[in-house]
């Protein structure tokens, strides 16, 4: 479980097919404090370290992963939103995240707000009933707020804070993002779904 809120930016060192997986190793400061089958959301997908080197460690992405993520599109170089599973003693400061990224959307739009930044973006409309207005997304990790919501799209606003600690800087009108909508709307949803059947 995590709160979208991202810890550090980890640098993409190489990636490699094995099979239907793909291997990535990722660069980062918080290398040193890992442990082999530790748990980490890599732009909001929750995967498990598979190995260690001093600096860097590696994560297995397999097939349904890279169909529903846009991990598969990383390469050497990439910046990687991290966040090491929350501990139950602390504050949630974002909102609860499970690190199963349900798809991805696509960026239309980015605009500069004088002093925060305003992106607009498209999501798969299967999910329109799991978005609300002021209600909460975790997109590429980050815990933030939508507003402007269709049946198709919804915006955010981005501050000074999380543009410059995230790799949301990087993303620019047709790049893709990792998302994974709110917990709780799933299961109003599919309660709802269940009560009209009976």
């Amino acid at each position: 479980m995590f709160t979208g809120i991202i810890e550090s930016l980890g640098e993409v060192v190489s990636t490699k097919k094995e099979g239907s997986n793909l291997v990535i190793s990722i660069q980062s400061n918080l290398a040193p404090e890992l442990k082999v089958d530790q748990s980490i959301a890599h732009n909001g997908v929750c995967l498990t370290v598979t190995g260690l080197q001093d600096n860097s460690y590696e994560i297995v992405a397999v097939a349904e992963t890279l169909q529903k993520s846009n991990l598969g599109q990383l390469s050497p170089g990439d910046r990687v939103n991290l966040e090491r599973a929350m501990v139950f003693n602390g504050r949630i400061d974002g909102h609860l995240v499970q690190g199963h990224v349900d798809g991805v959307g696509e960026c239309l739009s980015k605009t500069s707000q004088n002093g925060s930044w305003e992106y607009r973006f498209r999501y798969p409309a299967d999910f329109a009933a799991l978005l609300v207005e002021k209600g909460s997304i975790c997109l590429n990790g980050i815990s933030l707020t939508i507003f402007n919501v269709t049946d198709r799209e919804f915006s955010v606003a981005v501050i000074p804070y999380t543009y410059q600690h995230t790799n949301i800087s990087a993303i620019t009108p047709g790049h893709t993002v990792n998302l994974e909508f709110d917990i709780l709307g799933k299961y109003v949803a599919r309660q709802l779904a269940v009560t009209a059947k009976n």
